[in-house]
């Protein structure tokens, strides 16, 4: 029975270094505009703007320029404003990366089963061989079957 192949490709290696010139001058590009590195705890505690609240923050900012005499003196109507702009430009870039990245994922993932699949093949019929003392196979078989080895749990050490 013949494996299924899904995909049967190459990338040269003159278009990867192309390709990778082009995400490290993206990240040259964008480097005076990525300005963090947040932890888990960080993500957590920020206010999040969704979908929704980009129009609330949107029309509140429209509302503010438009009302001054309602805007607190300590509330920094054209920074927010510098913000909510950064923030929608980022967006943009945002979602193109994510497309992308969805793709490059996909196909890593199709390629890489593909591989793995092709390698347990390959695993089992030399496991089969080495039972039946196939010269050679049991070398083979001795290396490959480490990636399966079991680890024992605590409670069975003891």
């Amino acid at each position: 029975m013949a494996q299924e192949n899904q995909i049967s490709t190459m990338i040269p290696a003159e278009t990867l270094t192309d390709i990778l010139a082009k995400v490290n001058a993206l990240n040259a590009s964008l480097a005076n505009y990525l300005l963090f590195n947040l932890t888990p705890t960080d993500r957590l505690e920020l206010s999040k703007m969704g979908d929704k609240t980009i129009a609330f923050v949107q029309k509140s900012l429209e509302y503010a320029e438009n009302n001054p005499s309602l805007v607190p003196v300590y509330l920094d109507i054209p920074e927010a404003k510098k913000d909510f702009a950064l923030s929608q430009d980022l967006n943009s870039v945002l979602k193109q990366v994510s497309t992308l990245q969805r793709a490059i994922e996909d196909t890593m993932m199709v390629a890489g089963s593909e591989a793995y699949n092709a390698a347990l093949v390959f695993y089992n019929s030399v496991k089969g061989a080495s039972r039946v003392n196939v010269p050679g196979s049991e070398a083979v078989y001795s290396d490959l079957q480490q990636r399966f080895a079991m680890k024992r749990k605590k409670a069975e050490i003891k």
